[in-house]
């Protein structure tokens, strides 16, 4: 069947068209995606405004029609953290439902960490061993760590790429002052949850999802999105604390130049890659692994276990 994924993250809303079955790989049909930045819409009170709102329902209006035109059969639409921290996220909900017909399920960080975990052990498989895995959105930080598809500890900080930049980096710029009080903030957050997973011994394989340490390591080196899935893509963290000094003293034009950088995200960079150095430097990873299927792949795939099989 041609099932559909509709996501609304904190940076973009992303619906991917996927053909599945049960016991097979899901395979990609189509990809419909709108940089919306939730985040970064919160007023003063971390409400979404209803210029947002009105946005976000035009936004799911046309993800709903690309998906009537390439023939899916069920939508699976879910909400992370943007929507999930709004003050009036009921509200939100019951209009987007009221106008779309779209009942956006909230997924927790913990449920985003687990998922995403499902999606990172189906790609890699069970000889990977102990799974470190790491997602940075636009909203929040997911860490799990485990040996089966259910992982053994999850945790979901408030550090996403979208919240930190627009909380802590003003000026472009960001003054160096500013810089360093959120690397202090990133690293006293991190730092707490180290304890919770060490407990568990060292990982067999650390894995990152997510566009930010896609465009970290393409940064650092690794293959282009277009030489394909297959191709093994990695992130040293000697690489990485090189360029956050320099990401640090880019204005977000010149970031934006940079390969593998998309000018959506490029305000963005600097902060994930100081949550993405932090991270490392704290569970002591040295080299990590960027897999191509994170949260959207972990929501079709539960929804494929659920599934008779044929």
């Amino acid at each position: 069947m041609r099932l559909g994924v509709l996501d609304v993250g904190s940076n973009t809303v992303h619906l991917l068209v996927v053909d599945a079955h049960p016991g097979a790989r899901p395979l990609p049909a189509h990809s419909h995606k709108v940089e919306l930045r939730l985040a970064q819409l919160l007023d003063e009170d971390g409400a979404i405004g209803p210029e947002g709102v009105d946005k976000l329902i035009g936004v799911v209006h046309e993800a709903l029609q690309a998906a009537e035109d390439k023939g899916v059969e069920e939508l699976l639409p879910f909400a992370t953290s943007a929507v999930r921290e709004a003050s009036n996220a009921d509200e939100v909900l019951a209009r987007v439902q009221t106008e779309t017909g779209v009942e956006l399920q909230v997924l927790t960080g913990a449920e985003e960490a687990r998922l995403t975990f499902l999606a990172v052990r189906r790609w890699f498989g069970w000889s990977a061993g102990k799974l470190l895995v790491l997602d940075i959105g636009g909203g929040s930080l997911e860490i799990a760590y485990g040996i089966d598809e259910e992982p053994d500890a999850v945790v979901s900080l408030p550090l996403g790429a979208g919240r930190l930049t627009a909380g802590w980096l003003p000026g472009d710029p960001p003054e160096p002052a500013a810089i360093r009080a959120l690397r202090r903030h990133v690293r006293a957050q991190i730092a707490r949850t180290v304890g919770e997973f060490s407990r568990f011994g060292a990982p067999d394989h650390v894995v990152a999802t997510s566009k930010t340490f896609k465009q970290l390591a393409r940064l650092a080196g690794a293959a282009r999105s277009a030489d394909g899935l297959y191709v093994q893509r990695e992130l040293k963290r000697e690489s990485l604390e090189a360029w956050v000094p320099r990401l640090g003293g880019m204005t977000t034009a010149q970031r934006a130049v940079l390969p593998g950088v998309s000018e959506g995200r490029a305000e963005q960079l600097l902060a994930g890659a100081m949550v993405a150095e932090g991270a490392m430097d704290l569970f002591g990873v040295e080299t990590l692994e960027v897999c191509p299927w994170a949260l959207r792949e972990g929501v079709i795939l539960r929804r494929l276990d659920q599934m008779p099989s044929a």
